[in-house]
């Protein structure tokens, strides 16, 4: 359970991205934008995100090696190194593309855990619950954390987006869909028939709800007011947290 150095390499990226955004403008923001500002929110909030990747799925795979499944320590995947949770492509590379381009944190690694070893049905729900909650968690940390630095500052606004990606990520995640670990948290519980079905959706379910969020405005609207009304409950500024994604998304 020694972190690897990669992990160590992603924080202190995460790290330096702070302190680039807290030294920038971010008063230049609506104008001619602060180099150091944006590139500090870039790196911050793209480097924070691949951390909580990192811990989403250490999260999945500790509950797992605590309910039965030792396995996971085998694979690596309590190393804390995001190569192990993911193919580098489809894991990765996508999940940051689909960031830069829209704001949308979609799910990023895996962990294969094997269900048959863990020992309840219990223990299986909270194992795919574990990645999600680590996100409002660290949601709730950076929250609380931007309550400690200078309001208006370009580090108040980079951490207060990241707060909000984590909500949203927790809130993508807790879905119960197929393919999602909300519906990993029901399926232990559901007939024979049900699971059934939901192996056979899994593929191209999540495919699908992403496909609603882009095409029908509705549908992405509830998601922003729904994670909005979270964030806000633990302790984000929905106005940092635009002017954060605004520098995020520079290019737009």
């Amino acid at each position: 359970m020694r972190p690897s150095p990669i992990f160590l390499g992603l924080l202190v990226v995460t790290v330096a991205g702070g302190f680039l955004a807290a030294y920038g403008d971010p008063t230049t923001l609506t104008g001619n934008r602060d180099p150091m500002f944006v590139a500090g929110v870039v790196l911050l909030v793209a480097g924070g995100w691949i951390v909580s990747l990192t811990l989403h799925e250490f999260g999945h795979a500790f509950v797992a090696f605590r309910g039965g499944d030792h396995e996971v320590a085998h694979k690596g995947y309590l190393s804390l190194d995001v190569r192990r949770y993911a193919d580098p492509v489809l894991s990765l590379v996508l999940p940051l593309v689909f960031l830069l381009i829209g704001g949308i944190p979609l799910p990023g690694g895996a962990v294969w855990i094997n269900r048959g070893a863990l020992r309840t049905r219990a223990t299986a729900s909270w194992m795919s619950l574990a990645g999600p909650l680590t996100n409002l968690a660290a949601g709730a940390a950076l929250c609380l954390v931007t309550m400690l630095v200078p309001m208006a500052t370009g580090l108040f606004y980079a951490m207060s987006y990241l707060a909000l990606l984590q909500v949203m990520t927790f809130l993508l995640n807790i879905l119960p869909v197929p393919g999602l670990d909300g519906w990993g948290a029901i399926e232990p519980y559901l007939s024979p028939q049900a699971r059934a079905f939901g192996a056979r959706v899994r593929p191209w379910a999540p495919l699908a709800l992403f496909a609603l969020f882009f095409l029908f405005r509705p549908v992405s609207n509830l998601f922003w007011s729904v994670a909005g009304s979270i964030y806000g409950a633990i302790g984000g500024s929905e106005l940092a947290g635009i002017v954060g994604q605004s520098a995020f998304l520079f290019w737009r």
